[in-house]
């Protein structure tokens, strides 16, 4: 008996909690209204852009009349699009919630590009709303027109950029292409030497790059590969690609300038791999009336593309040095572009170092964390 009341218990504590558990349901409402109005930029606005100084652009609407919380995206498309394959889509400010988008000039040079406007020229671009709740999802009801006008250069910079080619120290292999040193947003410069024959650029050593070539010694363009002739000669190649600019300058010579002298005491041969280097060298250290005075710095003959000739220093980032030690940090050796003075910006070197045989380089190799020399022994 007792197992029967307590069987007859627990059934209805079972019914009890079905009954309680039991709600109301309602299909769920994925209404959603349309923007109907854009506000800025107004329509057939024109924009100037500069991706790296010009502010951010602000596009705002009204928002959507439903009641719920939608997403809101804006929508970019070429001139005669429909917005059916927008060529862009991003999401409005705070994560897609917001009845306004923020955008870069920066961003807006890509689009631009990605719509087909070309580098250096004016387009239009279309961009409306798409308001969407769940699954659903509607096209505002009305679009505005940009006049863009790209600046010269690429709107997408790569992060990296390397050399290869038949004219370069590491051949055709794009595999043991030459990185190039990194210096700022889409610039890049290389110490090298090239030789007869052709080079371009790319933007990764795998899978299928993007390729560069320079043009007129001063243009980077899209594809294509830039002929060299003559004999082989070192260079500083440098690239911006914010403005699609190239500009190459041979390095003639690199001298080592003694201060105390006031004189170049030689000439530092280039080895390849951004490198330049004198071996066993017969090291005496100039003795004035004030003592051993061993400040020193490089000079650098170069040559422009119109074959003029100048000179750049290149030293410490400190104008005065005490003698270096067996624990003076590497940084000591770092090389920086420095002013032409006799005694200021030198390096020292090591006292312990005269009347020995050393080897001098100057390493202009990308991957270092800054240029530098050593003096060491043979």
């Amino acid at each position: 008996m007792k197992t029967l009341i307590k069987m007859s218990f627990m059934v209805m504590i079972t019914i009890i909690a079905f009954t309680s558990c039991k709600k109301d349901t309602r299909a769920l409402d994925l209404t959603v209204a349309p923007v109907t109005t854009l506000n800025a930029p107004t329509d057939n606005a024109s924009i100037n852009l500069q991706p790296t100084t010009g502010p951010s652009i602000v596009f705002n609407w009204n928002a959507s009349t439903t009641q719920d919380l939608v997403l809101y995206e804006v929508a970019f498309d070429k001139a005669g699009g429909d917005f059916s394959n927008p060529v862009y889509k991003v999401l409005s400010d705070g994560s897609g919630v917001q009845a306004q988008a923020t955008i870069t000039q920066k961003q807006l040079n890509a689009i631009a590009s990605m719509a087909g406007i070309a580098a250096s020229t004016t387009g239009s671009l279309k961009w409306t709303v798409i308001v969407s709740k769940a699954t659903n999802a509607k096209l505002s009801t009305t679009s505005h027109t940009l006049q863009l006008t790209r600046p010269a250069g690429f709107a997408v910079l790569p992060d990296s950029l390397y050399l290869t080619g038949s004219a370069t120290e590491h051949g055709t292999n794009a595999s043991k292409a030459i990185a190039f040193k990194k210096t700022g947003d889409g610039v890049f410069e290389l110490y090298t030497s090239l030789q007869a024959g052709t080079y371009s650029m790319i933007d990764k050593t795998t899978g299928t790059p993007t390729t560069y070539s320079i043009q007129n010694n001063i243009n980077v363009v899209l594809n294509g590969s830039t002929t060299v002739t003559g004999n082989k000669a070192v260079y500083r190649i440098s690239i911006d690609l914010t403005n699609a600019a190239a500009t190459l300058t041979q390095i003639v010579s690199v001298g080592f300038w003694s201060a105390p002298d006031g004189k170049i005491w030689f000439t530092l041969p280039y080895i390849g791999n951004s490198q330049w280097e004198l071996d066993n060298w017969p090291l005496v250290i100039p003795q004035e009336s004030y003592g051993a005075d061993s400040r020193y710095k490089y000079q650098f003959t170069i040559m422009n593309s119109a074959g003029v000739q100048s000179t750049e220093w290149y030293g410490s980032i400190n104008s005065d040095n005490p003698d270096p030690s067996s624990t003076t940090p590497a940084s000591y050796w770092y090389m920086y572009l420095v002013d032409n003075s006799q005694f200021n910006f030198c390096f020292k070197i090591l006292p312990a170092d005269n009347n020995k045989n050393v080897n001098v380089n100057v390493n202009f190799s990308p991957g270092l964390p800054n240029y530098n020399n050593t003096i060491s022994l043979h």
